[in-house]
């Protein structure tokens, strides 16, 4: 973890390029609709792609609840900027807890100096993101034909490789899992662009089909039947969190500008801000930023400790965040009136951004199943229903 003092120059650093440079950027991407590679080579420049990483590793050994931190910051600024190191910070853990020292040295590390793209490849157009999945691979001799589609992959058109979740043909449930890395030109591959979205504009999303597309044995992590615990452990449980504090901070920026907008308004010879209906939103906005930014940073500490309830508060964490988002953009938009329904707005893209988080690794109905499960698990009690 990086001392306090330190911590706090990377901090400053952070917030100035967020609020300098980061909002410039935010400005082409919205009228551009791209997110240019410089935007990749100026983050990776700055170190924001390597904050989390290890030292060891060529990154900047950030302690999880202090990324949180930073993420927090981050996430003021636009959400294509907040999805990059959002992202690229965590890709890194989900593939080193199974990793080889080989693939560490191919993979692991090359990701985090930003020598290559991997994007996170599980969700499936016609089943959940967990044991259903029916992407599927054939094993022949040091090699898996890989068989199956995938949708809604971020980064899935800019990418190396695909960080891919498969089966074994004819294997079920959690059994025979299998997480590849599936090198973006293969043969087999075919990607089509879906990167028209509501909001996160100019992040580049992808719909994959692979068609008996080669992949050796040795780009597999782990062991088959570990595959999902790559993607739920390594990577879901701290993204959840991340994903967490990322509706903290654009709540934070929605708030900004309503209290910004609400002071220099004026209607009937007074400002928006003397008006006790105003007053009371914004309190009332305050109040439940506050809460959800504690509740992450438990559900960050407690993933630092390697709590057991960690997946839980991770699921708690993100359901309570992005329910406060929804209210406090909702209520940050109606301080502005009609005009905050205009391009013109700040608000307006931070409210279409927002919509984005609640179903962002996985939609609120997700996050209370595994609370509940969880609460089971803590019990000792486990349902027919809840154990499958």
């Amino acid at each position: 973890m990086m001392d306090q003092q330190q911590f706090g120059k990377v901090r400053d650093v952070v917030e100035r390029w967020v609020e300098g440079p980061g909002e410039r950027w935010a400005e082409h991407i919205e009228e551009t609709g791209e997110v240019p590679e410089a935007v990749w080579t100026e983050l990776n420049e700055l170190g924001f792609l390597r904050l989390a990483a290890p030292v060891e590793y060529g990154g900047q050994g950030l302690g999880f609840t202090q990324w949180m931190e930073l993420m927090e910051i981050f996430s003021r600024s636009h959400g294509s900027l907040r999805m990059i190191v959002h992202v690229v910070n965590g890709i890194w853990r989900s593939m080193d807890g199974h990793a080889s020292d080989e693939q560490r040295k191919r993979f692991v590390v090359p990701a985090v100096l930003g020598e290559i793209k991997i994007a996170f490849t599980l969700t499936e157009p016609d089943n959940g993101t967990g044991a259903d999945i029916t992407t599927s691979v054939v094993r022949e001799g040091d090699t898996y034909y890989l068989s199956g589609r995938k949708h809604l992959i971020t980064f899935g058109m800019r990418c190396d490789y695909y960080l891919l979740a498969a089966r074994v043909a004819g294997t079920t449930g959690h059994e025979g899992t299998v997480a590849l890395l599936v090198p973006r030109d293969a043969p087999g591959v075919r990607a089509e662009d879906a990167s028209h979205t509501m909001g996160v504009t100019g992040t580049d999303h992808a719909s994959l089909v692979f068609d008996r597309t080669p992949v050796p044995v040795a780009h597999r992590l782990g062991e088959e039947g570990q595959g999902l615990e790559v993607f739920l452990g390594g990577f879901l449980t701290p993204s959840r969190i991340s994903v967490a504090m990322s509706c903290v901070g654009l709540a934070q920026r929605a708030q900004q500008l309503a209290v910004d907008y609400a002071r220099s308004r004026v209607t009937f010879g007074k400002t928006l801000t003397e008006r006790q209906a105003i007053q009371f939103m914004l309190a009332e906005n305050a109040a439940d930023i506050e809460a959800a930014r504690q509740l992450v940073l438990h559900a960050a500490r407690r993933f630092e400790e390697g709590a057991d309830d960690a997946s839980m508060q991770s699921s708690m964490a993100k359901m309570h965040a992005v329910t406060m988002l929804t209210t406090v953009t909702d209520k940050a938009l109606q301080i502005h009136g009609g005009r905050g329904y205009w391009k013109s707005q700040k608000i307006e893209r931070v409210y279409r951004d927002a919509r984005a988080q609640r179903f962002e690794e996985g939609s609120n109905e997700v996050q209370k199943a595994v609370v509940f499960r969880e609460l089971l698990r803590q019990t000792g009690t486990v349902t027919e229903g809840a154990a499958r």
